[in-house]
C-alpha cells in the first residue's frame, strides 16, 4: 500500500459540520432579503423625492445605531451564548419589515430603516449582530480551515444579495398593479421571508460551547495571563486604527452608490438592480478564491493583493463616460473587495483566544461603523452640490492607506501564527 505523504495528508478535505451548515443557510436566506433592498430602499426614497443629504442621513444614524447594539452584543455572547442574541435580530428586522410594508409615512420608512439597516448591504450578515455570528462560527471551525469556511460563508452571502438584487427591479413590472411607489412595498414581504428562514435554520444550529477560565488562577498564571493580555489588546487597538480608515471609505461610496448611478446617469431599478446583482454575484466567486488564494499566500498578502486591484477600479468609477463603463468598474469593484470580507474576519478572531472573539469582532465592526456613519451624510452633501467625483477620490486615498498598514501590522503576527500551528 503506497504511503500518504505530507503533501497528500494537507489535500485532505475539511467536513463542515451540521451546525456550520445550518448557520451558512441561515446567512444565504438573510442576505436574499438584504439584497433586495439595497438596490430598492435608496430607489424607494429617491422616488418618494427625499434629497441626497437626508437619504444619507437615515443611513448614517442606522449605522451609529448598529454600532451601540454591537459594543452591547458581541462581548455579552462571549458568556450568555450566540442563539439567543441572532434569533432576536431577526425578530427586529421583521418588524421593521412590517412596519415598512404597511406605512409610508416618512419617519416610519426612516426608523424601520434605522432598525433594520435597509440599504446599507450587510453581505447577508446579522447587521449589528454579525461579531455573534462570526463568534459563533469561529467556535465550530478549526483555526486553520477559518479563512476557508468564513470565505464560503461570505459566497453564500453574496450569492444571496444576488439574488435579491435581480429582485429589486420588480417595481419596474409592478407598475401595472402598483401605482407609482407603491410599487416598491411589496418588496418588503421578500425581507420577511428570508428573516423566517433564517430563524428555522439558526433553531436547527446548536450554540458553539462557551470558552471558560480557570476561577482560581495560580500567580504564574495570572502573569501569563496578563501578559497575553496586553499583546493581544495590543493587536485590537492595531486592528480598531486601520479599520477606521476603511469605515470612512466605505461610508463615503457604498451606502450611496445605487443613488449615485440613479442621480449620475438617470436610470431606474431596471438598470441598476442587474449591475448590483453581477457584482454580489461574481463576489460570491471571488470569495472563493479568496479562501484559496489566501491558503497559499496567506491571508495578508492575499487581501491587499485583491484590494488593491480594487482600489484601482474605485479610481477609475467616477472618470467613467457612460453607465456602461461606470456599471462594469463597479462590478469588478464590489466582486473583488467583498470577496475578502471573510477572510478578513479569519483574521480578526485570530489576534485573541475563543473567549474573546465576540469582543475582537465587535471592536472591529464598531471600529468601521463609527467613521462609516459620517460618510454617506458627507457624500450626500458633495453629490447636491454636484461634486460626483470627490467622494470616490477621498476614499480611494484612504483606502490605499488602509492596505499599506494592514500588510505592516499582521504580517508579522500571520507568519507567527502559522509556525505556531
Amino acid at each position: 500500500m503506497p504511503r500518504m505523504t505530507r503533501k497528500d495528508s494537507s489535500r485532505e478535505k475539511y467536513r463542515v459540520s451540521k451546525d456550520t451548515r445550518w448557520l451558512l443557510a441561515s446567512r444565504t436566506a438573510r442576505s436574499i432579503g438584504q439584497g433586495v433592498m439595497v438596490v430598492a430602499f435608496p430607489l424607494y426614497l429617491h422616488a418618494l423625492k427625499v434629497p441626497a443629504w437626508m437619504i444619507g442621513s437615515v443611513m448614517g444614524t442606522g449605522i451609529v445605531f448598529a454600532v451601540a447594539v454591537t459594543l452591547l452584543v458581541g462581548p455579552m455572547s462571549d458568556r450568555l451564548g450566540r442563539k439567543r442574541f441572532l434569533v432576536g435580530y431577526e425578530c427586529l428586522l421583521t418588524l421593521a419589515a412590517v412596519a415598512a410594508l404597511f406605512s409610508t409615512t416618512l419617519p416610519v420608512l426612516f426608523l424601520a430603516a434605522v432598525v433594520g439597516g435597509f440599504g446599507r448591504g450587510q453581505n447577508g450578515g446579522a447587521g449589528p449582530f454579525v461579531p455573534v455570528e462570526y463568534a459563533w462560527l469561529a467556535g465550530l471551525i478549526p483555526e486553520k480551515h477559518r479563512g476557508k469556511v468564513f470565505s464560503l460563508n461570505t459566497a453564500l452571502g453574496s450569492f444571496g444579495m444576488a439574488v435579491g438584487a435581480i429582485l429589486a427591479a420588480l417595481p419596474a413590472f409592478l407598475h401595472r398593479w402598483f401605482a407609482g411607489t407603491e410599487a416598491y412595498r411589496p418588496l418588503f414581504l421578500i425581507v420577511i421571508l428570508g428573516s423566517f428562514v433564517s430563524v428555522l435554520c439558526l433553531m436547527k444550529a446548536k450554540d458553539s460551547p462557551r470558552a471558560t477560565q480557570p476561577l482560581k488562577p495560580t500567580e504564574e498564571e495570572k502573569l501569563e495571563e496578563d501578559a497575553l493580555r496586553r499583546h493581544e489588546n495590543g493587536l485590537l487597538a492595531r486592528l480598531v486604527g486601520i479599520n477606521a480608515l476603511n469605515g470612512i471609505a466605505i461610508g463615503l461610496i457604498g451606502p450611496l452608490i445605487v443613488y449615485w448611478f440613479a442621480a449620475r446617469f438617470g436610470v431606474g431599478p431596471a438598470h441598476v438592480a442587474p449591475v448590483i446583482a453581477t457584482g454580489f454575484l461574481l463576489s460570491s466567486f471571488s470569495s472563493i478564491f479568496a479562501g484559496k488564494i489566501t491558503e497559499r499566500l496567506g491571508v495578508v498578502r492575499g487581501v491587499v493583493l485583491m484590494r488593491a486591484i480594487g482600489l484601482v477600479t474605485l479610481v477609475l468609477l467616477p472618470l467613467s463616460p457612460s453607465f456602461h463603463v461606470a456599471a462594469a468598474l463597479q462590478i469588478i469593484r464590489s466582486a473583488l473587495n467583498r470577496g475578502t470580507v471573510g477572510a478578513r474576519q479569519a483574521l480578526n478572531v485570530s489576534l485573541v483566544r475563543s473567549h474573546r472573539h465576540g469582543l475582537a469582532v465587535s471592536l472591529s465592526s464598531v471600529a468601521m461603523q463609527v467613521p462609516r456613519a459620517a460618510g454617506p451624510v458627507f457624500a450626500g452633501i458633495m453629490f447636491t452640490n454636484g461634486a460626483w467625483g470627490l467622494p470616490f477620490f477621498i476614499a480611494a486615498g484612504l483606502q490605499c492607506a488602509y492596505l499599506v498598514l494592514y500588510e505592516r501590522m499582521f504580517s508579522r503576527h500571520e507568519a507567527t501564527r502559522a509556525k505556531s500551528a
